[in-house]
């Protein structure tokens, strides 16, 4: 992402006929919720920009299963602003009032909601959401502990970060507890979990409303989005950024 935003600057100041900057990226990892410039000029952050470019560029891309990433088109004008998580600590210790997005372009869930997302906020007039990657471009776990299941117990076997451990607690009102299916069984791994997508409404540094805006109808992160599950994404997101 960072390398996108340096090389979208350059274009910006070297020319007005820009072209896509492409993430030839395939790959994807299992959730555990598993840009194109129009002219010169124009007032739009690059980090907004960005944001398009990583989305779009898995368009017609399979990861390496050979699974499809589902096509999104996400405006130039979006709210996203990428940030590292020990901005959004500084803020909610600050008592700041402010809306949050964890996830990542290469999650399925997330590339389910997202245009939904964007819709809604900019009918709710919300100007700016923080975004907070869960993976790097190598598709390495950067944030959350990850845990596996091993000889009769639950090991850790990456630690996150402590910045992930702190809004777990900052958090822990909105977040669901942590299970892992093991042969069909559920293991508790005790402690709560942020998952992919988290959308986050913070009032004043305390978390107030909390959705992951994915459809209760949706069994499966690349299936067709029936006019069901979308009128349920737009009913979570419409309750989430305060329109109902």
């Amino acid at each position: 992402m960072k390398k996108i935003i340096i090389l979208l600057f350059i274009l910006l100041l070297v020319s007005c006929n820009n072209k896509p900057v492409e993430n030839n990226t395939n790959n994807n990892t299992p959730t555990q919720g598993c840009d194109i410039v129009e002219g010169c000029g124009e007032d739009v952050e690059a980090s907004h920009l960005a944001f398009k470019d990583a989305y779009e560029a898995l368009n017609g891309t399979t990861n390496s299963s050979g699974k499809e990433n589902r096509t999104v088109h996400i405006d130039e004008v979006n709210p996203f602003v990428e940030v590292e998580p020990n901005e959004i600590i500084k803020m909610i210790e600050s008592k700041e009032t402010f809306y949050v997005y964890i996830g990542d372009e290469m999650c399925p869930w997330c590339r389910s909601v997202i245009e939904t997302a964007i819709d809604l906020s900019k009918k709710a007039n919300i100007e700016k959401i923080y975004y907070v990657q869960i993976w790097d471009d190598d598709h390495n776990e950067i944030l959350r502990d990850q845990y596996k299941y091993e000889d009769g117990k639950l090991n850790k076997v990456v630690e996150g970060t402590e910045e992930y451990h702190q809004l777990l607690k900052y958090w822990d009102n909105v977040l669901d507890d942590y299970t892992l299916t093991v042969d069909d069984k559920e293991v508790e791994v005790g402690e709560k979990r942020i998952y992919a997508p988290n959308f986050v409404y913070m009032k004043n540094g305390e978390a107030i409303r909390f959705t992951t805006g994915i459809s209760s109808l949706q069994e499966d992160a690349r299936e067709e989005l029936s006019e069901e599950m979308l009128n349920d994404m737009k009913n979570q997101f419409t309750k989430f950024f305060g329109l109902d």
